[in-house]
């Protein structure tokens, strides 16, 4: 595909405040370590530390935070056209426990939710090749509606659609809104990525991964990876044989966040270099089995992923 930018990245730009002390609940935690934060823009973080031309969709507050944000973007080289900054509403802030298993945490909505029409102009959208968002930044208006109409337009225009199905009843307590806006999303054949809490608090506990896989089949997903935290992870594509990978092994884990948008990282970039999905799914592992093992920013990791997939 002859598009210049791999990768535009729709939605949450924050800053994560992370816990210091281990396996503490956030009553407990005494000290917090600021990172940038916010899953697509964790994704466009390692895209860009992969070599790849991304671009970054967001909306920031006129603050010191927005600042820290748009400094740590221009280290990475990640475009920042349509990044805007609002005086309506702050930089979005989160804070997080430390743990190696789903974190516990508490969201502070600000900016992130500001996302407009005139930041995916169809010059850029006809100009990529992904398309990715978070079901966190769909999560509320206006950036919903603007996300939705992006992803129908470059739909139209011939670009891969893809989205992190990462729902909570904390960031979405109507789980209607959030299923309907997912079906329509998921109607312009998107790869999907989607993990057990997150079906479990979307369509409740009980389900099958193949029911899983039937139900965003049928709203229309290209392809679901479901992950599996140590369990691994599976991919589901309409018509093709189920495949199933098992996680590698790590010694020890320092940090669970943002393990998924590393491994879901591997796995677009694997897709962008055209590989087959078993390939695009050890490299997806192997992204996230090196973010576990460090906290915040990972490490260069393009040479480990280049030879995984032979490049």
């Amino acid at each position: 595909m002859d598009r210049e930018i791999d990768i535009i990245c729709v939605g949450e730009i924050l800053i994560d405040f992370i816990g210091e002390q281990v396996e503490q609940p956030i009553s407990n935690t005494k000290d917090y370590h600021r990172y940038l934060g916010g899953s697509p823009t964790n994704v466009a973080m390692n895209m860009a530390r992969l070599g790849l031309n991304v671009q970054m969709v967001a909306t920031v507050g006129e603050d010191g935070f927005g600042d820290y944000i748009k400094n740590r973007l221009q280290e990475a080289d990640i475009k920042m056209g349509y990044l805007h900054e609002t005086n309506l509403k702050p930089t979005t802030v989160i804070f997080v426990n430390r743990t190696q298993h789903t974190p516990e945490f508490i969201p502070f909505r600000g900016a992130d939710t500001q996302i407009l029409p005139e930041q995916l102009p169809e010059t850029l959208l006809k100009n990529t090749k992904i398309y990715h968002t978070t079901c966190f930044a769909l999560s509320k208006k206006p950036a919903r509606n603007t996300i939705l109409e992006g992803a129908k337009r470059a739909h139209e225009l011939g670009c891969q659609l893809s989205i992190d199905v990462n729902y909570s009843k904390k960031i979405w307590p109507n789980i209607d809104a959030a299923r309907e806006a997912i079906k329509t999303y998921c109607s312009y054949e998107p790869l999907v990525k989607v993990s057990q809490d997150d079906v479990d608090r979307l369509f409740g506990k009980g389900l099958s991964h193949e029911e899983v896989f039937e139900i965003l089949h049928e709203f229309g997903a290209k392809a679901v990876c479901f992950t599996m935290g140590k369990d691994g992870a599976k991919l589901s594509e309409k018509g093709k044989p189920i495949i199933t990978l098992s996680a590698l092994k790590v010694e020890k884990i320092m940090d669970a966040t943002g393990a998924g948008d590393a491994f879901w990282s591997g796995f677009l970039f694997a897709y962008l270099k055209e590989k087959p999905n078993e390939k695009c799914m050890e490299a997806a592992l192997q992204m996230a089995a090196i973010k576990l093992q460090n906290v915040g920013r990972i490490p260069d990791y393009a040479d480990v992923i280049s030879k995984v997939l032979g490049i």
